[in-house]
Formats: structure tokens, C-alpha cells, sequence
């Protein structure tokens, strides 16, 4: 199987290996970003997942394509099926989570809290009664603290987000409009797919002139849950799991076999990766409606990236 594992060019300048992408941040403002195989979870790296790389690539190019006429992106060039060419930003402090319906599993998610007994929540009041996976009235954005050092993040209203200084009024605004429009164009794309688009994150970053710009990735298997809408409201009913592209067998599969934040984490066997692969394959077809053609050109993608990436060496 062919596997990106990782892309350390040293001819490249200013390296900074994410737990995914590796990045490179050219002189002159522009960023290399070239997402690797590495799936990660548990704050670590857990495997490689072949292909996965260029499906988040090509999906995240399918939704910035689709979506610059309502947001600008950072966006630049596609030089590989793995690589972004972007502008380097300055990110905001903020991460933007859009919700349209209760759901989640994480501490800070809406049907965590709202389990809790918490009807008040990011600034936003719902109602008593809701079901599991029930339709919220309107999409809500439930931002939270980006923790850069490695924290945990944290739930914000807006209200402090701007009483900190985090973002400004006129940003929050532009932002808030910037991601419930987006948002709103990822929900009827994937209706149009069979597909509920459930809730999604957002990464925004200022350029040199100060405009807020859509940055990372955008509506793909890692940053957005969909699911199956010919599954939904038999699952509803039901009071079960919509169904969805379940691709955390790894994580629960490490879950139920170690401490993964603190002990070895066993070999992970070779037909689970396989099945993960084939997860995101099936992700990336059905929300674009595109057929994947991997790309088995080069001797290795490590070769093939280098090659692809050869213009933007730094000269000797």
C-alpha cells in the first residue's frame, strides 16, 4: 500500500510538523501545507491510513471551490493531490463549531451538555425536550478558545469572546455571518448528496491587509459529522446512532485495548487500517458526487511530492 507517513523536504524552509499536515512557510507569505496519512487521535499519532491524505485534499478543494463566492479562502495553488499552496495567515484565537442538530460526544458538545441538564449554553438558550440527533430550530455556532499550547478547549459566548479581546465586534460579526452561510451552502449541497451535514468546524485567519479568510480545511471527514438521510428518522425513531461514515474503528479499537494517553498503543491490525481507508474513499465520493483516482504516480508519494513541490526549493 502506498503511504505518506510523512513529507520532511529539507529543501523546503521554516518546517513545522503538525500531527497530520506537514507545513512550510515560504518567504514570501505563502504556506505549503501537504496533508499526510497520519491519523491521529488521543493527542497522537495512531497510524496511516492510506489515501487519506488526498481525500481530504481533494474534498477540502471540492467545498473551497464550491464556497468562494461566499468566503475568501487562503487558497492559492494545488501543486498535488495532497498539497495546498496557501496564504500564510495569522489564525484567530477562536475555533468556529456549527451545529444543526444535538449531537456530539465530546465534553463540549451540545448533546453533552444538554444531557447535563444545561438548556444555556455558548450563548444560546434551547429548548426543553429535545430528543438525541434532533433538529435544532436554527443552526447555533458554539465557538470555543483555540488552545495552541496544546490545552483543551473551551466554550465561549460571544459576548466574551469580545469582552477578551479574542476578536473584535466587527470580526465576530463577520465571522459568525461568514460560517452560518457557509454552513448553510454545506447543508443543501449534501442534501442534494443523501447526506445531512450535521455540524462542521471552521478555522478563520487574518492576511497582511487584515481580511478574514477561510483557512485549514472545510466541510471533510475530520472537521464535519454527515450523516445518511435515508437512515436518519428510522434511527430517530428509534432513539439510535443516525447512520454515518463511521471512521473511528481505530479509536475505539485503541480505547478498549489501552490507556491511550499514557500506555503503548498495540499494533493496530492491517485489515482495520483497510477498512479505514475504504471509509474515507466512500466519504470523499458521496459527498462530492466525484469518482476517487488515486494517484500512483511516482516511485513513492514522498517522490512524488518532492517532485511536485521541486519550484518552490529554496535556492542554494
Amino acid at each position: 500500500m502506498r503511504i505518506l507517513d510523512h513529507a520532511i523536504i529539507p529543501e523546503l524552509p521554516n518546517p513545522y510538523y503538525g500531527k497530520v499536515r506537514d507545513n512550510y512557510d515560504l518567504p514570501d507569505g505563502r504556506r505549503i501545507i501537504i496533508s499526510s496519512d497520519r491519523i491521529s487521535a488521543f493527542d497522537r499519532i495512531l497510524a496511516c491510513i492510506p489515501w487519506k491524505g488526498q481525500v481530504l485534499t481533494q474534498t477540502a478543494r471540492f467545498w473551497f471551490d464550491a464556497t468562494a463566492d461566499i468566503c475568501p479562502n487562503h487558497v492559492l495553488a494545488y501543486p498535488d493531490p495532497n498539497v495546498v499552496i496557501g496564504k500564510r495567515l495569522t489564525i484567530l484565537p477562536v475555533e468556529i463549531v456549527v451545529r444543526g442538530y444535538l449531537a456530539g460526544t465530546t465534553g463540549t458538545s451540545i448533546l453533552t451538555l444538554y444531557r447535563k441538564g444545561e438548556r444555556v449554553m455558548y450563548g444560546h438558550t434551547l429548548p426543553d425536550g429535545l430528543k438525541d440527533n434532533a433538529a435544532l430550530p436554527t443552526p447555533i455556532i458554539t465557538p470555543t478558545s483555540k488552545a495552541f499550547d496544546g490545552g483543551h478547549d473551551e466554550p465561549l459566548t460571544p459576548a466574551q469572546i469580545v469582552e477578551t479581546g479574542l476578536v473584535t465586534q466587527a470580526q465576530w460579526d463577520q465571522l459568525s455571518a461568514y460560517a452560518l452561510a457557509l454552513f448553510a451552502r454545506g447543508q443543501e449541497m449534501a442534501r442534494a448528496r443523501g447526506l445531512i451535514l450535521v455540524d462542521t468546524k471552521y478555522e478563520f485567519g487574518t492576511d497582511a491587509e487584515g481580511r478574514i479568510l477561510l483557512a485549514d480545511e472545510i466541510h471533510t471527514p475530520d472537521s464535519s459529522r454527515y450523516w445518511i438521510a435515508a437512515g436518519y428518522q428510522p434511527a430517530f425513531a428509534a432513539g439510535t446512532r443516525p447512520p454515518s461514515f463511521d471512521k473511528d474503528f481505530i479509536r475505539a479499537w485503541v480505547g478498549e485495548r489501552c490507556d491511550p494517553y499514557k500506555g503503548p498503543v498495540p499494533e493496530i491490525p492491517a485489515e482495520m487500517i483497510e477498512k479505514t481507508s475504504k471509509v474515507y474513499i466512500q466519504a470523499y465520493e458521496a459527498i462530492t458526487g466525484q469518482t476517487f483516482v488515486p494517484d500512483t504516480s511516482g516511485a513513492t508519494p514522498l517522490d512524488r511530492v518532492r517532485a511536485n513541490l521541486a519550484p518552490y526549493f529554496t535556492k542554494a
